[in-house]
């Protein structure tokens, strides 16, 4: 028994320190945006929050389009996910519950690319979207991202796993169509992993730089990242003010993932225990 709480005590230990040092950026990046620049400069630097957050703010709001970008990154983030979402999980169950010819192969060519690197993509994405005329549009932001080799693997070994043929079958010999098994039965069954690559996907898109300030050249269709960026293109960095618009501009992550939070750990753990 003392054994036992040993181990336990050993356990809870290593989780605290790991939660501490996990928390850790998100208390500094606080600590900074609430403190003047000539509290970050001085040496040491200040450990607790100071009051300037609200003045770092409205330096921020000085600066750049921040509720404007925010809600561009919003709309880009959430339209993604849900095109991910219905277009992935309807991919995961033809690849899980369909049998038809070259499904095997095609499934594994999916896989293949997501060994390529996103930056190898780049040019030719562009030179997609250029042709179309998408250029400073949020179709260049949304339209690409609507489906993704990940989301299709992630549903297909969930929908494989947790829907039962028998049940499938079931509703076939019930005169349902594929559409209507898909809709009625296994979305019904699949909403932790909903909820995962949900949470997932809407962080990729909201911290997305790269592709943004490749394809987005007009100020009030930039998302909150190249917003932000665009803080650091002064002579003289105020750290206060870039670290408070990066904490405002992670306020609605963290709120997603609360919100998501339950059926996120159900989706990682579904089948470990049964």
């Amino acid at each position: 028994m003392k054994k036992l709480t040993a181990t336990k005590l050993i356990l809870y230990i290593f989780m605290a320190v790991g939660a501490i040092l996990s928390l850790f950026p998100f208390y500094w990046m606080f600590v900074m945006a609430t403190n003047s620049k000539e509290a970050i400069n001085q040496t040491p630097p200040a450990f607790v929050p100071g009051d300037q957050l609200v003045v770092n703010f409205q330096n921020v709001l000085g600066q750049i389009r921040f509720f404007e970008a925010l809600a561009n990154s919003f709309i880009v983030s959430t339209l993604v996910t849900l095109g991910v979402l219905f277009l992935c999980s309807l991919a995961g169950f033809a690849f899980a519950k369909m049998e038809f010819k070259g499904k095997n192969i095609l499934f594994v060519s999916i896989l293949v690319t997501m060994m390529v690197p996103t930056q190898l993509g780049l040019v030719p994405s562009y030179f997609i979207i250029s042709k179309l005329e998408w250029l400073n549009s949020m179709k260049a932001l949304v339209v690409p991202g609507l489906v993704n080799a990940f989301g299709i693997f992630w549903m297909r070994q969930y929908i494989r796993d947790s829907v039962p043929d028998e049940l499938i079958q079931a509703a076939k010999i019930d005169g349902c169509g594929n559409f209507r098994i898909y809709w009625n039965i296994v979305v019904p069954s699949i909403l932790p992993a909903f909820a995962t690559l949900g949470i997932v996907t809407f962080m990729q898109v909201w911290n997305d730089f790269l592709w943004p300030v490749t394809v987005l050249r007009d100020p009030s269709f930039q998302t909150i990242q190249v917003a932000i960026r665009s803080l650091n293109d002064v002579y003289v960095r105020d750290y206060g003010m870039i670290l408070s618009g990066t904490f405002w501009a992670t306020v609605p992550l963290v709120v997603v993932f609360l919100i998501f939070n339950k059926f996120f750990i159900s989706g990682l753990t579904q089948g470990s225990i049964k």
